[in-house]
């Protein structure tokens, strides 16, 4: 037996696993959800806040951008921070924070003071992005990964669809203070279910808390075609999502004139598409691999970018804009699953550091995305050209992913299991 193949054993040896499939997938996603319910929620209210403080439009949107800012940036902070110190107490205590910044925005006397509250609302939901993923990678491989990713999707699938129905609601009847109080609810929860149902997936290494080692890190997964390829392919599928959270209310209640409760309705065919693919990928995945399934996704994809395309002519209706949408995220259910765990399978010793990037990839392209549609005069326009190039940047990542064979295999082979030496990137090699 190598040394390599010594220090795999080791390391199953000392992080065994200890939670059924349905506890990680359950766990995992509660954890991701965070970030879209808070951003879910909020989106109905942001009418009322302009009426509240007497303020304008565009301060509004700011506490949609800086909880953006907050939710991509600090992911890279937390997810090493998971590696070092453990899974548990990283998620308790970011949500912690999310659950004060929920506190402080509901009792915010300024906007300025709210945006600042969204900001770190923001970064108290970001480590349910990078801990989820890299939960599971750090106890399961390869199609079975996937097939909790796909798991996870469909129950994240569920609490968005619910949100802006729920935020809709509760402005409707009980105020737009409401929204944060159901946050602060949310956040209690999962502080709960990690306390009682999440154990420990990894040997908590305070050395790894080296910003040097860190910085290494991130230069190892930035520089290696393979994580980059599968990433950017992830950010141009799912990143449109938290795009399309930044345009879709202008589009639907000050362009076409939605109430709050109505847009909340009008959401379910964004999310509920994406739930009724992630359903449909979960049966097909029971006769073909993950990997299969991408292309057809991407297909979908393209088609729903071409639909989009057509905006730029003739007046918007909701139909016009939300059946190409619905198109769009069904296709991202086929993606997402095969490409997550792709794009970690070569780094079990790094995970939540390759978790975290990956998630800062695809929160920061919707927030550049959701940025540039800030230019445009017309939102519908700019859901028009901006939407359509993140399919073209996903589908052309892919095919960086599949132009060399080393790079089209999903899974590492079992001596490189312990991650790159240092100073070096890593490519899985060729079968044989």
């Amino acid at each position: 037996m190598s040394d390599l193949d010594h220090l795999a054993d080791e390391t199953t040896k000392k992080t065994p696993v200890r939670m059924s499939v349905r506890r990680v997938s359950l766990l995992g996603a509660l954890f991701i959800a965070t970030g879209p319910i808070a951003m879910a929620l909020y989106t109905p209210a942001m009418a009322e806040i302009v009426s509240a403080y007497d303020t304008t439009s565009s301060l509004v949107k700011m506490t949609l951008t800086l909880y953006f800012g907050g939710f991509a940036t600090a992911q890279l902070i937390a997810g090493p921070l998971s590696d070092a110190l453990g899974r548990r107490p990283v998620i308790i205590g970011f949500m912690m924070i999310f659950v004060a910044a929920s506190l402080l925005s509901l009792a915010a006397p300024t906007i300025e003071s709210l945006i600042v509250a969204r900001f770190v609302q923001g970064i108290g939901a970001s480590a349910g992005v990078a801990i989820s993923r890299a939960l599971v990678r750090d106890l399961f491989e390869g199609d079975e990964s996937s097939r909790i990713m796909n798991l996870m999707g469909i129950i994240l699938a569920v609490a968005p669809a619910l949100a802006p129905t729920l935020g809709g609601v509760l402005v409707t009847h009980a105020g737009w203070q409401s929204v944060f109080v159901a946050m602060m609810s949310f956040g209690i929860a999962v502080i709960a279910a990690t306390v009682w149902g999440l154990r420990e997936t990894v040997v908590p290494d305070r050395s790894r808390l080296n910003l040097r080692q860190l910085a290494q890190s991130y230069v190892t997964l930035m520089t290696n075609r393979h994580f980059m390829a599968t990433s950017l392919t992830i950010a141009g599928a799912i990143g449109a999502i938290y795009a399309l959270a930044t345009i879709l209310p202008f589009i639907l209640m000050q362009v076409l004139g939605f109430t709050p409760t109505k847009f909340g309705l009008g959401m379910l065919m964004q999310s509920g598409s994406f739930f009724a693919g992630s359903l449909v990928v979960r049966q097909l995945m029971k006769h073909h691999s993950a990997y299969r399934l991408v292309v057809p996704g991407l297909g979908v994809i393209l088609f729903g970018s071409a639909l989009i395309l057509t905006l730029l002519v003739g007046p918007p209706s909701f139909l016009r804009v939300m059946v190409p949408v619905a198109f769009y995220t069904f296709g991202i259910a086929f993606v997402m699953p095969a490409m997550s765990t792709a794009a970690l399978a070569p780094f079990p010793n790094i995970a939540g550091a390759a978790s975290s990037l990956m998630g800062f990839l695809q929160m920061g392209a919707g927030l550049l995305i959701g940025s540039l549609a800030a230019l445009f005069d017309d939102p519908v326009v700019a859901l028009a050209v901006l939407i359509p190039m993140m399919g073209t940047v996903a589908s052309l990542s892919y095919v960086v992913y599949r132009m060399n064979p080393h790079l089209a295999e999903p899974e590492p082979r079992k001596e490189v299991i312990s991650g790159p030496p240092a100073g070096r990137t890593w490519l899985p090699s060729k079968k044989k």
